[in-house]
C-alpha cells in the first residue's frame, strides 16, 4: 500500500514503453487515442481498488496484498489510528492521531486526580494525628494505679508517639506522592502536545490539498481526452474541417494533462508519505510518554504502599510496650500495692468481754 514512488515511476515506465509498442503499427492520430484511453482505463481500474477516507488512500478491504503490522503483538499506537472516526456526538470527525492526543491530555488529567485523591489522604492523617496527640493528653483514668495504671499510661503515651508517626507519614505522602504527581510534566506538557497537533493537522491539510489536485488534474485529462477522441472521430469520418494540427494540438493538450495528473499524483504519494511517516515517528513518542506516564505514576502510588507499610510497622512497635506491660499486669501485686498505701489498720477486731 505505501509503496515508494520510486517504484511506482519504474512500473509506469515499463507500462509506457509497453504500450509504445504495442500501438505502433496505428497510425498517429489513433496510436495517442489509443494510448491515451489505456492510460484512462488503469488509473480508472487501480483507483477501484483503493479507497479515499478524508483525502486519505486506503486499500480495500480483501484487495492487494495483506498489510504486516509495523510492530506485530504490541498493540502499538503506531499500527491501530490510521482512520478518522466520528466522535461520541456522531457530528464530527475526529482523526485518529487526535485520539491519541486526547489520550495523552486524559492522562494529564487523572494523574491530577490522583494528586488531589492523596492530598485528601493527607487531610485525613493530619486530622487524625492531630485527634490521637489530643486525646494522649485527656486525665481520664489518669488516678489508676499499680501494674494496670503502668500500662494505661504506656497506653496512653504511644497515641502521643502514633500521632507523630501518622504526621510523619502526612508530610512524607506529600513530597513523596503527592507533589510527584503534580509536577510530572508541567505546562510545558501541553505546549508540546499543540506542538504536535499543528505538525500533523498542516500535513492533512496539505494532503488534502494534494487530493484536490490530483482530483482537478483527473478531471482536466478526462476532458482533454474527449476532446482528442472527439476531434480524431471527425477526422476519420471527416465530418470536419479540421486538421491534423487540430489533432496534433489536441494530442499535446491530453498527454500534457496527463502529465499534469502524473505529476499530481506523485506530489500526492510524496506527501501521504510524509504524513505517513511523521504520524508514525509522533504515535511513537506518544506511546512512549503514556509509559512513563504510566510507570511513574506506578512508581509514587508503591511508595505510597510503603510508607503505609512503614507507618504499620511504627505502629507496631509503639503498641509492643503497651502489650508487654497488659502482659504484667497482676491484680494480686496491684492489690498489694494499693493496699499498703492506702491501708487503715491490720489488727482485727475481737469479741467483747464482760
Amino acid at each position: 500500500y505505501f509503496t515508494c514512488w520510486s517504484e511506482k515511476k519504474e512500473a509506469a515506465d515499463k507500462t509506457l514503453t509497453l504500450l509504445a509498442s504495442t500501438f505502433s503499427f496505428l497510425p498517429a492520430a489513433l496510436q495517442q487515442l489509443c494510448f491515451s484511453w489505456v492510460i484512462t482505463r488503469h488509473l480508472s481500474v487501480s483507483s477501484r481498488f483503493l479507497l479515499q477516507i478524508n483525502c486519505v488512500t486506503f486499500p480495500l478491504p480483501g484487495e492487494g496484498p495483506e498489510q504486516q503490522l509495523l510492530k506485530p503483538d504490541e498493540w502499538s499506537y503506531c499500527d491501530y489510528f490510521w482512520t478518522d472516526r466520528k466522535d461520541p456526538q456522531g457530528t464530527t470527525l475526529v482523526t485518529g492521531f487526535e485520539v491519541l492526543l486526547q489520550k495523552q491530555l486524559k492522562g494529564k488529567q487523572l494523574q491530577k486526580e490522583m494528586a488531589e485523591f492523596i492530598h485528601e489522604r493527607i487531610k485525613i492523617e493530619e486530622e487524625y494525628a492531630k485527634n490521637l496527640s489530643k486525646l494522649s493528653l485527656s486525665p481520664l483514668a489518669a488516678q489508676e494505679e499499680g501494674t494496670l495504671g503502668e500500662a494505661w499510661t504506656q497506653l496512653k503515651k504511644s497515641l502521643h508517639d502514633e500521632a507523630e508517626v501518622h504526621l510523619k507519614f502526612s508530610n512524607k505522602l506529600h513530597t513523596e506522592v503527592e507533589k510527584p504527581l503534580l509536577t510530572f510534566r508541567g505546562d510545558n506538557f501541553k505546549k508540546d502536545l499543540k506542538k504536535y497537533d499543528h505538525h500533523i493537522a498542516d500535513l492533512r491539510k496539505q494532503l488534502a490539498s494534494r487530493y484536490a489536485s490530483v482530483e482537478k488534474a483527473r478531471k482536466a485529462l478526462a476532458d482533454r481526452q474527449k476532446d482528442l477522441e472527439v476531434k480524431t472521430q471527425q477526422l476519420e469520418i471527416k465530418l470536419s474541417n479540421k486538421t491534423e494540427e487540430d489533432i496534433k494540438k489536441a494530442r499535446r493538450k491530453s498527454t500534457q494533462a496527463g502529465d499534469d495528473l502524473m505529476r499530481c499524483v506523485d506530489l500526492y504519494n510524496q506527501t501521504q508519505s510524509k504524513w505517513f511517516e511523521e504520524m508514525v515517528t509522533t504515535s511513537m513518542e506518544l506511546e512512549k510518554l503514556e509509559v512513563e506516564r504510566i510507570e511513574w505514576i506506578q512508581q509514587h502510588l508503591r511508595q505510597y504502599t510503603t510508607l503505609r507499610h512503614e507507618t504499620d510497622m511504627f505502629n507496631q512497635s509503639m503498641v509492643e510496650p503497651v502489650d508487654q506491660l497488659l502482659q504484667n499486669v497482676d491484680p494480686a501485686k496491684d492489690r498489694e500495692l494499693w493496699v499498703k498505701e492506702n491501708k487503715t489498720g491490720d489488727v482485727r477486731p475481737v469479741d467483747m468481754d464482760i
